[in-house]
């Protein structure tokens, strides 16, 4: 597959994406994505992940997993490398399935924070891109494969540790959890389990209130999506169902449940089976926005009106009336 010979087309449509409202719920939906085409940003990546907006720089950046390595999108310079390796430094390691990072993060004062899928850790990226380790392991082992991550008002880290960065998954030997958790990372450095019963924890996002956690299951046989609510202590309450999206898994609606964004009026905005799955702030399921192939993650940008998503092996790009936290 092509590298970074990717090819960059800054307003092309990907004229394949469709707006489809469940029955009844059209008005609402139409109201926070609108009816704007997808434009197709640059493509020829072997998977897309991790979309965060930089404002103090007015640029993008993401993941691609496999290829170890973060770019940099913007509208100005179009697309870069902005970090490489963007996980484990010495490439390929046995025992290893996916050695870059996936889900990325800005903190409060705008630095990068990456889930280190190849190195197993929570890193941040100082200046001259330094990386600092900020967790490594959780009971005195190592974690699985922190795959996304989201950032509390509080300072609190709360991420997902599946086990897609290891050869056999489940069964690797290089497994040390005997879960696949949902953490918090508090400022003091203590980590926290918070969810041990999910099998496959993927997309994390939180509320613009931060009083409830929104936790994607990118598994086949259970893809659905849960909200907890987020205590003072930031410890969670009891979660509960949203959606469940396991009857849609198959060939007509590729994807599972995973990377997530909310707006400033507390919709949600989950990556899933056929596309981005859309839901009211009281959890209403308002309707999908079509993609032709599995989406990985989403991120709000530019003036808080576009829509970045992260599709297999394209960045896409939707103009919607919805606005993003922050902006």
């Amino acid at each position: 597959m092509p590298r970074l010979a990717v090819a960059v087309a800054l307003v092309a449509l990907a004229g394949c994406a469709t707006a489809q409202p469940d029955p009844d719920r059209a008005d609402a939906f139409r109201q926070l994505v609108g009816d704007a085409e997808l434009e197709t940003l640059a493509d020829g990546f072997t998977w897309a992940e991790g979309p965060v907006w930089r404002p103090a720089e007015g640029d993008l950046l993401f993941s691609d997993v496999p290829e170890n390595t973060v770019y940099r999108w913007s509208d100005a310079d179009g697309l870069s490398v902005f970090l490489r390796p963007s996980g484990l430094a010495t490439g390929p390691a046995a025992g290893m399935r996916e050695v870059g990072a996936n889900g990325l993060a800005l903190d409060a004062e705008g630095r990068l924070l990456l889930a280190d899928s190849g190195t197993r850790v929570l890193m941040r990226l100082g200046e001259r891109f330094v990386r600092d380790t900020l967790a490594a392991a959780f009971g005195g082992r190592r974690f699985n494969s922190p795959n996304d991550l989201a950032v509390h008002a509080s300072g609190a880290i709360y991420f997902t540790d599946p086990p897609y960065g290891l050869d056999g998954i489940d069964e690797s030997p290089l497994k040390e959890q005997p879960h696949n958790g949902v953490y918090r990372l508090d400022p003091d450095g203590a980590v926290t389990l918070l969810v041990d019963d999910l099998t496959r924890p993927n997309g994390v996002a939180l509320s613009p209130d931060g009083r409830t956690l929104y936790l994607a299951n990118s598994d086949p046989a259970w893809a659905i999506w849960r909200a907890y609510p987020v205590n003072a202590d930031g410890s969670l309450g009891e979660g509960r169902e949203l959606f469940d999206a396991t009857g849609l898994v198959g060939d007509a609606a590729p994807g599972l449940p995973d990377g997530m964004t909310v707006d400033a009026e507390g919709a949600v905005y989950g990556t899933g089976p056929g596309g981005v799955h859309v839901f009211s702030a009281d959890g209403a399921h308002l309707g999908v926005i079509r993609t032709e192939g599995p989406t990985a993650n989403v991120a709000f940008g530019d003036d808080g009106h576009s829509l970045y998503l992260t599709s297999g092996d394209r960045l896409l790009r939707l103009r919607v009336p919805a606005r993003g936290v922050g902006f």
